[in-house]
């Protein structure tokens, strides 16, 4: 279901994939001896015509995420306007900590006015595959 662009909150905007990634965080092994790791696949509407400056901003200072193993922008192939973020976090703690970062409130200010909603948002419990070590 989508979002109305006045509706937007804060959590929504991260849960459909503002939490930009890619720091070497603990370890793969070291993460499933603790806890399950955590991901998110979500679905972004831009406005029309924006979807190229929103994967700009979700792309941009992608550095210094702890705990995030994958951060993923993809272009939906049916929708000129949509996205997918898929992410992959150590654990749901970690990704929960991004929400936080001072770089991640200011990504989220400049792309909620170019945010149309928000289509399927799925938590899901990686288990491994490429990029996310040795499993």
């Amino acid at each position: 279901m989508m979002t109305a662009p006045g509706d937007i909150g804060r959590r929504d905007l991260l849960a459909g994939g503002l939490a930009l990634a890619a720091l070497a965080g603990p370890s793969l092994t070291q993460a499933q001896e603790n806890k399950a790791m955590y991901g998110l696949i979500g679905q972004m509407k831009a406005a029309p015509g924006k979807r190229d400056e929103l994967v700009a901003i979700l792309a941009e200072d992608t550095q210094g995420m702890p705990g995030c193993l994958s951060y993923i922008v993809a272009k939906d192939t049916t929708d000129a306007d949509a996205l997918w973020i898929t992410e992959v976090w150590t654990d749901k703690d970690s990704h929960a900590a991004s929400l936080k970062l001072p770089s991640v409130q200011a990504a989220i200010a400049k792309a909620r006015p170019i945010i149309a909603g928000f289509g399927h948002r799925f938590e899901t419990a990686p288990v491994g595959g490429v990029g996310l070590g040795g499993v």
